[in-house]
């Protein structure tokens, strides 16, 4: 495997108190939104479907999604969403992805930007950091599945990559690849299943006052309320996080 995002896996450790998990089901409705602008069946719109899954998994009550896709089909009234994307620099000159939902981008930007400076980063240009990234599906396993068998049937669908390394197996395979890959498994065996941008490769943060501020600018970016995902090259060792947690 070339390289993939630790956030996603240190923020899982972390866990999630009440507060989080109702920004987090917040974030997940403006997604559901978004989605539904393109239309309200999640037959025929793939992208809301795949919203919807993705907040089935994180156990949002219904009533929020059926209101979500009222909002993001125009039967709410309320002003419409735009996927922002920013790009940029943290300790150690790691690169980090930002994808935002607006609807305002005046609010937003100015937001992302005071986060990436009060926390030892830089906001970049469009294009300054997003070649090293690629997009990905990413299916993460529950835990104590049995991660042979999994793997075998996530190969045979065609799946790119699969990490076993940490408590939970992780599946790499194309946007278009998800659905399929993710119906093998089985849903009382998938966690989560989403579209990510995943990097290239990986720098290692090795120095652990720097490895405290990056983390400490990821957390301060995904607190933001617009923020719906941070994604960075970083790899921190397993000691120097285990330090810092």
């Amino acid at each position: 495997m070339s390289g993939h995002s630790k956030w996603a896996s240190i923020k899982h450790k972390k866990g999630a108190t009440d507060a989080k998990r109702g920004k987090i089901f917040t974030k997940m409705a403006a997604e559901i939104a978004l989605a539904a602008q393109g239309g309200a069946d999640p037959v025929m719109n793939f992208k809301l479907r795949l919203a919807i899954q993705k907040a089935k998994s994180a156990n949002v009550p219904a009533g929020n999604i059926e209101r979500a896709i009222a909002k993001g089909s125009g039967q709410g009234g309320a002003a419409k969403l735009e996927e922002l994307l920013y790009e940029g620099y943290g300790p150690a000159g790691v690169a980090i992805m930002v994808k935002a939902l607006s609807d305002n981008r005046n609010r937003t930007s100015p937001e992302v930007k005071s986060a990436f400076t009060k926390h030892g980063g830089s906001l970049g240009s469009s294009g300054s950091v997003a070649y090293l990234f690629e997009q990905k599906a990413v299916i993460i396993c529950k835990p104590k599945v049995d991660k042979d068998e999994m793997s075998l049937i996530a190969i045979e669908k065609g799946a790119d990559d699969i990490d076993d390394s940490g408590d939970q197996l992780v599946i790499y395979t194309q946007p278009n690849n998800l659905e399929a890959v993710r119906d093998a498994l089985g849903e009382d065996n998938v966690e989560s299943a989403e579209v990510k941008q995943e990097p290239s490769q990986t720098i290692s943060v090795a120095d652990e006052g720097k490895a405290k501020t990056l983390l400490n600018l990821m957390e301060a970016l995904d607190d933001l309320d617009d923020v719906v995902e941070v994604t960075s090259n970083f790899d921190i060792p397993e000691d120097i996080l285990n330090k810092l947690q």
